[in-house]
């Protein structure tokens, strides 16, 4: 987990003791891959215009940082098949995509998911981020959660009840519910498909349909 008051990445383990893993930044959002490498979005305070960057923490405890330049990185998460890592920046209406290297760090970064937003404004609220083991990815936004296939377009939106969502994870026995942060309360969704965990063996998914 990513302790921002204490600028510090905290692992617990099975015994419930925590150990600290990295240091020395104000971290966001959080993914583990499946070989431990972990990736944490770290965003410019709210009064900086300062650029984000992306760290990649490797299991030995090594931090580097691997990207900057997104205006506010926010969510993180990586596809099915592990092969790719996906930033979404807050304050505009993209979705990041970065081939990763054998040695944990990124190239080709590119804009690819190009999320809704309302006439009224440029800033998604892009937060949390899922994968599906499909390649589906789910991004929380500020109208609801985007549900965007392989090729980067969004094909829904999923509402929610009182209008907010912040983050997003899927869960129950077989992983196939999806369950979502809404302000005060926490909605669940059943779902024809199945989440894909970072910590398992990387999926991969079947061609997309264009």
């Amino acid at each position: 987990m990513v302790g921002m008051g204490d600028q510090k990445v905290i692992a617990y383990g099975s015994d419930g003791q925590a150990k600290v893993i990295a240091e020395g930044f104000v971290g966001n959002d959080i993914v583990v891959a499946h070989n431990e490498d972990v990736y944490v979005t770290n965003p410019p305070a709210d009064s900086s215009n300062d650029p984000s960057k992306v760290w990649l923490i490797k299991p030995n405890g090594a931090k580097l940082v691997v990207d900057t330049g997104i205006t506010y990185a926010n969510g993180i998460t990586l596809s099915a098949d592990q092969t790719l890592l996906y930033v979404a920046d807050y304050r505009s209406h993209w979705v990041y995509s970065y081939v990763i290297q054998p040695d944990g760090t990124l190239g080709l970064k590119q804009r690819f998911y190009w999320l809704h937003v309302s006439d009224s404004g440029d800033r998604s609220n892009a937060d949390g981020m899922r994968v599906d083991r499909d390649g589906r990815l789910y991004v929380a936004t500020r109208m609801g959660i985007q549900v965007c296939d392989q090729a980067g377009r969004v094909q829904g939106i999923i509402v929610t009840p009182n209008g907010r969502v912040s983050n997003l994870a899927f869960g129950g026995e077989h992983f196939d519910t999806l369950y979502a942060t809404c302000g005060d309360r926490i909605y669940k969704r059943k779902m024809k498909v199945t989440g894909a965990n970072a910590w398992d063996k990387p999926n991969k998914p079947a061609p997309p349909k264009l």
